[in-house]
């Protein structure tokens, strides 16, 4: 998909839902993955000329398991002169280690998502742009139907 198809798709659901204000200061979750570099770079891009003013930054939650190397992600914040938080944690360990869960996937969710927001209260922003669509909300319903019984 082109950039420009893209930016008018994201630019057409903002404005359905009005999930903008003049203003805002918006966090991208990063994850690495493609959906929320794309996002990053889309958001990044609509802020240049969208007529309400408004800021991205980027997270990432640094799940502590020690083989992620961030540095392809932060060169892409560079390159996109966006600022990048990486929260480090602990939570790999807690909910592997420490508590051995036997369907680790809800709790580690919970507790990536606090620290998400934690850090997006502390650096001044006032939403979340999450890169997830219905395809991931449906597989992640069916993994816990399946593996949990919930």
């Amino acid at each position: 998909m082109k950039l420009q198809k893209l930016l008018s798709l994201v630019r057409q659901a903002i404005e359905k839902y009005g999930m903008i204000d003049e203003g805002d200061r918006i966090a991208v979750g990063l994850s690495g993955g493609k959906d929320s570099l794309t996002l990053l770079r889309a958001m990044k891009e609509l802020s240049v000329f969208y007529p309400k003013h408004f800021e991205v930054c980027a997270v990432r939650v640094d799940l502590g398991f020690g083989n992620v190397d961030d540095m392809q992600i932060r060169t892409f914040c560079e390159e996109l002169h966006t600022e990048l938080s990486v929260v480090h944690t602990q939570i790999g360990q807690i909910v592997l280690e420490e508590r051995q869960e036997k369907n680790p996937c809800a709790l580690c969710a919970n507790m990536r998502k606090g620290a998400l927001v934690k850090e997006v209260l502390r650096i001044g922003c006032n939403k979340i742009a999450y890169a997830h669509h219905k395809d991931d909300f449906v597989e992640t319903m069916l993994l816990s139907l399946i593996f949990q019984g919930q």
